[in-house]
């Protein structure tokens, strides 16, 4: 029987697998996680005929090296990044046929931070809670790749794109969030506000799958304490004592017990997922809608 599976030779910085996430299960305390670029995970799964559903690997910064234990058809998105099998330079952003002994290597992302790997018939850990996607803070699913790890491949699907050219968005030179204030703007005096939706602010070293921190003007409370523990949404942004707001991302906590001062709309998130350490960070404060 043909080995359907990839062993894993450079882990990089942080692969992990990545699929839709399991939505539903916050009042368990259990994130939604799942690809923080949805976009670029679904283009690749569609590169190679998968289901939208098909779990990928999402590389940070360095990228990584796989060998095909079988043949296999792939395609690289995301950030842009040299892509190599067996050391020969190959296509980015296209389906790709990588023999079985072969080494595909996706190299350090160019711009933006994140690439994702898509292998036709998915990435096929066991789900748990109806994902296998990796959550770095529950810890739940599949542990971070290292070197060594062998990913069980599902079976392979025939039909696939066939695309000259496939449109990817470039990493932003500037993230430019939308945002709907509240619940907890009130909390902050109109100057912080202001400051908050005028000021420039930037990506901080420190971001990561659970939040995408910034660096600049610290935003000053104008209500004392700190607030009973309350439910966080995807995309809230909240203000930690230090005053730098922090955007929630998919792994992020379900409750939290510090205000937030307003809430970015879901479209926008994706493009957070490519911004690199100082990349310049705007919030746009938007009418909630009727």
């Amino acid at each position: 029987m043909t080995d359907r599976a990839l062993a894993v030779v450079r882990a990089g910085a942080l692969t992990t697998v990545q699929d839709l996430g399991r939505p539903g299960h916050a009042h368990l305390g259990v994130p939604r996680s799942g690809a923080l670029d949805a976009p670029a995970a679904a283009l690749v799964n569609r590169l190679v005929g998968n289901v939208p559903e098909a779990a990928v690997l999402e590389t940070t910064l360095n990228g990584c090296a796989v060998r095909a234990r079988s043949t296999v058809t792939v395609a690289v998105g995301g950030a842009p990044c040299a892509v190599t099998v067996d050391g020969r330079p190959a296509a980015w952003g296209a389906s790709l046929w990588v023999p079985g002994g072969a080494l595909l290597d996706i190299g350090p992302a160019r711009s933006g931070v994140r690439s994702y790997l898509a292998v036709s018939g998915g990435v096929a850990v066991e789900p748990v809670l109806g994902s296998r996607s990796t959550d770095l803070l529950s810890g739940l699913g599949p542990a971070p790749l290292t070197d060594g790890t062998v990913l069980p491949l599902g079976p392979p699907v025939r039909a696939h794109a066939r695309a000259d050219v496939v449109p990817h968005p470039a990493p932003p030179a500037e993230l430019v969030l939308r945002v709907t204030l509240g619940p907890r703007h009130d909390w902050f005096t109109a100057a912080a506000v202001r400051a908050f939706t005028t000021h420039p602010y930037t990506v901080s070293t420190a971001s990561n799958r659970i939040g995408l921190r910034t660096e600049g003007p610290a935003l000053m409370r104008a209500v004392p304490g700190e607030l009973p523990s309350e439910g966080m949404v995807l995309g809230a942004v909240q203000v930690p004592p230090d005053g730098r707001p922090v955007v929630f991302l998919a792994d992020h906590p379900t409750t939290g017990g510090y205000p937030v001062i307003a809430v970015v709309h879901p479209a926008d998130l994706p493009a957070t997922a490519q911004a690199a350490p100082g990349t310049p960070v705007r919030f746009v404060a938007v009418r909630r809608r009727a």
